[in-house]
This record gives structure tokens, C-alpha cells and sequence, in this order.
């Protein structure tokens, strides 16, 4: 079953629409911008995105976002590194706790239900929704 769901998957890659690719190029700007605007924060719009978009399933949505943000993110760290708005200490020990967790939840995607990944990631949206209200 599962091998028949990825040759679908791969057979309908490259049949996208120039609108559907406009669209995708124009959510794409929007999660850059967001992004980089606030440091990060781009995950939270670019797996929504990719779900309504391109119909994705929530464990490839994330995994893809993952690998779209990190781009954006090392870009704008260049910027703000050369813009003088990086302070190196907690860099250094900020980044070495996300590499460890991002190895740690890469992993735990791959076994995690699809619907565990849904609500732990709706929590998190809540959470920092309300954290930015207070």
C-alpha cells in the first residue's frame, strides 16, 4: 500500500499548474518574508501552506518545511551576523540545543502518528499565539 501511495505521489510531481506554481512561488516569498522578518517562524506557514496547496500529508508537510526554512534561516543569519544583531554566546549554546533537538524530532517524525504530529503541533501554535498576546 505504501509503495503504491509513493508512486502516485511521484507520478503527480511535475504535473503542477503554472497557477498552482505562481501560488507556490508567491507562499514561498510570504514564508521567506515572515521568516526572515522575525527570525523564524516560517514553519508555521509554510506546513499549513503545503497541506492546502499541494495536498501533502502532515509528516511530509513538516519534513518538507524543514528543508525549505533551513535555507531562509542561514540567509538571514548571514544578514543579521553582518548587520551586527548576533550576540555569539547564546548562538553557540541556543544552537547547539536546536541541532540536538532537531536531530532528536527528525527522528521522532518518522514513528510518530500522523495525528500526534497534528495535535503537538497545533499546541505549539497555541501556545506561542498566546504567549504573544501576554
Amino acid at each position: 500500500m505504501k509503495k503504491q501511495a509513493k508512486k502516485q505521489k511521484k507520478s503527480n510531481e511535475g504535473k503542477l499548474s503554472w497557477q498552482r506554481k505562481f501560488l507556490l512561488a508567491v507562499c514561498g516569498a510570504l514564508i521567506g518574508f515572515v521568516n526572515g522578518f522575525f527570525g523564524g517562524g516560517g514553519g508555521m506557514i509554510c506546513v499549513p501552506l503545503l497541506q492546502k496547496v499541494l495536498h501533502l500529508s502532515e509528516k511530509y508537510s513538516h519534513a518538507t518545511a524543514i528543508v525549505v526554512i533551513f535555507p531562509i534561516s542561514f540567509v538571514s543569519a548571514v544578514i543579521y551576523t553582518f548587520s551586527g544583531h548576533l550576540e555569539f554566546v547564546p548562538f553557540l549554546s541556543v544552537g547547539a540545543g536546536v541541532v540536538l533537538g532537531g536531530i532528536l524530532g527528525s527522528f521522532a517524525l518518522k514513528f510518530m502518528p500522523e495525528k500526534i504530529v497534528r495535535i503537538v503541533f497545533v499546541l505549539i501554535m497555541l501556545a506561542g499565539g498566546i504567549r504573544l498576546l501576554f
